[in-house]
């Protein structure tokens, strides 16, 4: 099979106006991870622009609901290899109505808007490399995209799909932002987001305050104790993020109820954690009060492996020969690449275009790498074994 990466990566150098183009439609369209009508709107933009290029899209849903797209462009020299697979999930963290109070703009070498960074440019930048190998032929290995729904809050539906595609393929790009600083992501903790109810018994605080069973109370001293779970050597944290409980100031608080953020290098670590902080949660401090625990999302982590360092290389090196350079980070932050990882795929995140302060009004986009990060991905597709 002939090389075809110089055209591909050629096509892709003319089409920095056409990904612009892309990208403000689908900033410009609200998709909260809740949002599923506007997170499925993304997916429809993205089949139109996949139809001007004969690519097929595959619709997956979960429990009925909506929750991914994928598309496939085979390849005619190795068609039973492992896929390699560009990942990317389309849900923001911005309510409904935020992308009319801000619209995607461009402003000297930033664009700006809802999600411009995490991660509708890094959606785009996957259509369009696809796209590039669908219009010239393949490669040699069949080349899956994926385009999930609900990233940003753990991928509660969209981690039955990647699992599924994850198994198929060899090598995954995740296409979350570059670092503001041209960094990519080789390797990141994983997560376990948990909820937290514990329950009393109501009574009037002042004329029958010794009939009450303060939850609130109870809350408060299991906060403590699971503050003592957080070991930074180890790189293990617990956070108790949000708390609420009680109904009125002159009520023992019949009820409360936590959100826990625990973050781990790994999975060993992981089981230990939720042993002890399950441990902490059945444990009654205050007599008569009874809890509940649940894990409501979860994120694996992402660990480095002699052959995702070598991903990393290649990767870096295509850069460099277009005169960018990527230098390689651990983050303490979560992302789907840690279930690809962890099902044995070479991974490496954090492909998409460079931008930086997510999640917030501020978030940017850096416009000038929207090209060269798309070819490096090709370029580096190119160095893989055939």
């Amino acid at each position: 099979m002939t090389d075809n990466t110089p055209l591909i990566t050629e096509w892709l150098a003319g089409q920095h106006e056409n990904m612009l183009a892309l990208l403000e439609d689908l900033v410009n369209i609200d998709s909260n991870s809740y949002d599923n009508a506007g997170v499925v709107a993304v997916f429809e933009r993205l089949q139109t622009f996949f139809g001007t290029f004969d690519v097929k899209v595959a619709w997956h849903e979960h429990k009925g609901v909506k929750n991914a797209i994928s598309v496939k462009i085979p390849s005619q020299q190795n068609p039973d290899k492992k896929a390699i697979m560009l990942m990317g999930h389309c849900d923001t963290v911005y309510p409904k109505g935020e992308t009319q109070k801000r619209p995607f703009k461009m402003d000297g070498k930033r664009a700006y808007g809802p999600g411009v960074a995490d991660m509708k440019s890094g959606i785009a930048m996957n259509a369009f490399i696809l796209a590039a190998y669908a219009k010239f032929g393949g490669t040699h290995s069949p080349l899956v995209g994926l385009f999930t729904s609900d990233e940003e809050i753990g991928s509660p539906t969209s981690k039955f799909i990647i699992e599924t595609f994850a198994k198929k393929a060899g090598t995954v790009f995740n296409s979350e932002p570059g670092r503001a600083n041209g960094d990519v992501v080789t390797g990141r903790k994983g997560g376990v987001f948990l909820e937290l109810d514990v329950f009393g018994k109501a009574a009037h605080s002042g004329a029958n305050f010794s009939e009450g069973i303060s939850a609130i109370n109870e809350l408060c001293l299991k906060v403590i104790e699971l503050n003592k779970l957080t070991d930074l050597e180890k790189g293990i944290t617990v956070n108790v993020g949000l708390i609420s409980g009680g109904h009125s100031i002159n009520t023992t608080a019949p009820d409360a109820r936590a959100g826990i953020d625990l973050r781990i290098f790994n999975l060993e670590d992981r089981e230990s954690a939720v042993k002890a902080i399950t441990a902490i949660t059945q444990q009654s401090f205050v007599r008569g009060t009874r809890s509940e625990l649940k894990i409501i999302g979860e994120f694996r982590p992402f660990v480095p492996t002699s052959a995702s360092t070598q991903l990393y290389q290649l990767y870096r090196e295509s850069l460099q020969t277009l005169g960018h350079d990527a230098g390689g980070q651990f983050s303490g932050g979560c992302a789907d690449s840690g279930i690809t990882s962890s099902l044995g795929c070479t991974t490496l995140c954090a492909t998409g275009p460079v931008g930086g302060k997510p999640h917030t009004p501020d978030e940017y986009m850096e416009i000038n790498t929207f090209v060269p990060r798309s070819q490096a991905i090709a370029l580096t597709i190119s160095k893989l074994p055939a």
